[in-house]
């Protein structure tokens, strides 16, 4: 687990709008996620109305979530918010897995950035230190996306004066 983040210039967030897509399994967990989240990107200038917020049942279920946002070509950003715990058998693993390729692929595909937002965690205790404690990951999540947005902007007026 890295703690060594990068330091980002700000971002004024004004211009751009944010789909995020939330698993409700480990409410706490996500719910701590998805506030500070959108804190970051409140603090950053983004308005409320360029934020939409929609809940899945679980990890699995996020990246459709995240194709349905993205598929509108209405967000400058989209971010995957979720907990996975480790239990006792593979699940964990194959849902962590299949989460991270389903968004890689979409972001791709879609040419729409997508935050892998997805905390994978041994224990409760980790997930708690990485959304409520002291490793703020909603708050990387957040910057991510809008340094993200930022470079989506800036790449498609590249090739636009290129054209």
């Amino acid at each position: 687990m890295s703690t060594f983040k990068p330091e980002y210039d700000p971002v004024n967030g004004s211009p751009y709008s944010f789909g995020i897509v939330c698993s409700r399994f480990n409410p706490e967990a996500v719910d701590a996620l998805l506030e500070n989240t959108l804190k970051t990107l409140k603090e950053s200038g983004v308005l409320k109305e360029k934020i939409h917020v929609m809940r899945v049942p679980g990890s699995n279920e996020i990246p459709w979530g995240i194709q349905m946002l993205a598929s509108t070509g209405s967000f400058d950003c989209c971010i995957a918010l979720g907990v996975l715990l480790r239990g006792g058998t593979v699940h964990f693993e194959i849902v962590a897995q299949s989460a991270s390729d389903g968004l890689q692929m979409i972001s791709l595909n879609e040419m729409t950035p997508v935050i892998n937002g997805i905390v994978v965690a041994d224990t409760v205790e980790q997930a708690i230190e990485r959304t409520k404690g002291e490793i703020n990951r909603g708050l990387e999540f957040g910057e991510a996306a809008l340094q993200m947005a930022l470079l989506k902007k800036e790449h498609i007026f590249i090739d636009e004066q290129n054209a």
